[in-house]
């Protein structure tokens, strides 16, 4: 290697050296300002939340019962949010709704059950052709059971101020009128997930 070659090559080594020494390490404001170029993950805010409190006003009645939903039931519940959203009606009549027809039919929407059933009762809410609920076709459709289910429920003066199962039982006339308080809590935790998806 020629002089001129290998002194320049030194130079340079020793400017970098220098350079480095000179320097000194980066301070804390320095890195600082190196993190705040990094890339930045971006989170969407959740959707706005349901106001829980409108869900339970009166505190749940006795033992809570929760059953594991599959797709089918979710779309059900699901459907009877939309339509209480139609009917021009709140979160607390979702859960009303949504706890009726849990323990009318596990929100399942059942056709005739044959000798299992109880008297001609069909759909989300187990209505009847013969009391005047509307038709098979009618009662099946979870969109027209759940309009109906709020049309009564709007004709019972005070429901917002009753306990959900006088509500129901209002509407329903069930001849176990108290079972519709134990399915409450998961109403209100399926409202409170579903009403602003």
């Amino acid at each position: 290697m020629n002089t001129i070659m290998r002194k320049s090559v030194l130079g340079i080594a020793g400017l970098a050296f220098a350079g480095g020494i000179f320097a000194g390490p980066a301070t804390n404001a320095e890195a600082a300002s190196v993190e705040a170029v990094k890339p930045v993950a971006v989170v969407q805010a959740d959707k706005p939340g349901v106001d829980k409190a409108k869900l339970i006003p009166h505190g749940v009645q006795g033992e809570q019962s929760r059953i594991e939903l599959d797709g089918e039931q979710v779309e059900n519940v699901k459907a009877i949010i939309a339509a209480t959203k139609k009917s021009d009606m709140d979160e607390r009549a979702a859960v009303v709704a949504i706890a009726t027809a849990l323990q009318e039919s596990k929100l399942e929407n059942l056709g005739h059950l044959g000798d299992r059933n109880d008297h001609d009762s069909q759909g989300l809410f187990q209505q009847r052709p013969s009391s005047g609920w509307g038709t098979v076709e009618q009662i099946t459709d979870p969109e027209y059971s759940t309009m109906a289910f709020l049309k009564g429920l709007k004709q019972v003066d005070g429901w917002q101020d009753m306990p959900l199962t006088k509500a129901a039982q209002t509407v329903q006339v069930s001849a176990y009128p108290f079972h519709y308080a134990q399915w409450e809590q998961q109403a209100a935790d399926l409202v409170a997930e579903h009403w602003n998806s």
